[in-house]
């Protein structure tokens, strides 16, 4: 049960690399009196320079940053140095979580920005990407308060009425009860189809009858520990009944799935036991009229822009060939030997 009347409610989307790093820089720029990010990479030279610019006009800045990646390698370093030369608080993201994967801001304490992508040139040029933006004042403060618990490292609890969905605290329960409540079709674009009990509820969905479109990346960019899982869900969607294509004219990055046409989910959540366990995550949900209107004119878009993904043996391996995994992936997923008869 969503907490929010929709008509007092305030949500605007922002569809990437359509509406361009412009959209936030401007943000940015209209900043008066505060600006919080929180951040998994941070290398845009544009987006660095506008924080920059706030902090010189008076504006005060605070960013936290992940310090590194589940591999131990590190992509923020020179960004959190440019930063704390512009006498800009920088944070590492809290140790309770083995990544912050969120991304997102708040501006001024009246309007946040949650979004599925990085500030790095790429999800800003390459990448269909999202990003919701919210004057709603209990959402934003709701932000703020998590900022804070994780900036000193003290312990939040989300609002269980609220839109906003936190990982690891609701994530999945919520995202599996959103899939519940859907009646007639299903609509996600994600990099990663892993978690169980999500896959679970998609194919309840499929049993009762909701027609269901999955957006996915091919299985070449999955981490090769990731294989089994990744592969393997999809393949469990598609052989009951779910439509499974990857794009063909942007990478796909955004997290986002749409419930009838009618609410959507919109963060930064891949469908993995790693971001609904153990990592910092936000989304939120919306139902607001021309949130969900223009999503229908961008998956739409996307799936007249998309081709089915080859899940059968030969369709994996040649995939898998392409970062040179055939053998490996062949062994993990008990693959076929390739060649058809």
């Amino acid at each position: 049960m969503l907490r929010y009347d929709p008509a007092a409610m305030s949500h605007r989307l922002l569809v990437f690399p359509d509406d361009t790093a412009k959209s936030l820089i401007d943000a940015l720029d209209g900043a008066k009196q505060s600006i919080n990010i929180r951040m998994f990479l941070f290398t845009d030279p544009d987006m660095l320079a506008a924080v920059k610019a706030a902090r010189q006009r008076g504006v005060k800045v605070r960013v936290m940053l992940n310090p590194q990646r589940r591999d131990g390698s590190s992509d923020n370093e020179e960004t959190r140095q440019a930063l704390l030369d512009a006498g800009i608080e920088v944070r590492d993201s809290s140790p309770a979580f083995a990544v912050t994967h969120q991304k997102s801001m708040a501006i001024d304490g009246k309007t946040g920005y949650v979004e599925s992508l990085n500030w790095e040139t790429r999800d800003l040029t390459q990448t269909r990407d999202y990003a919701v933006v919210t004057d709603d004042p209990l959402e934003v403060a709701e932000m703020l308060r998590c900022f804070d618990a994780d900036w000193t490292q003290t312990p939040f609890k989300p609002d269980p009425k609220s839109r906003l969905i936190w990982c690891p605290d609701n994530g999945r329960t919520r995202l599996a009860h959103f899939i519940d409540s859907a009646r007639t079709t299903l609509w996600l674009q994600n990099e990663r189809y892993q978690d169980t009990v999500i896959i679970e509820r998609l194919v309840r969905a499929m049993a009762r009858g909701v027609k269901v479109y999955i957006m996915a990346r091919p299985p070449h960019n999955l981490k090769k520990d990731k294989l089994i899982e990744g592969v393997g869900g999809l393949r469990i969607m598609r052989d009951v009944g779910a439509k499974i294509h990857r794009l063909k004219h942007l990478k796909l990055h955004g997290k986002m799935l749409m419930a009838d046409e009618a609410r959507a989910v919109i963060g930064s959540i891949n469908l993995a036991p790693g971001s609904f366990d153990e990592r910092r995550e936000l989304a939120i949900e919306t139902d607001a009229p021309e949130v969900i209107a223009r999503l229908r004119e961008v998956t739409r878009h996307d799936w007249e822009h998309s081709e089915m993904l080859d899940l059968s043996d030969e369709g994996v391996l040649a995939d898998l060939a392409k970062r040179h995994q055939d053998r490996a992936g062949k062994k993990q997923l008990a693959l076929k030997s390739g060649k058809k008869k």
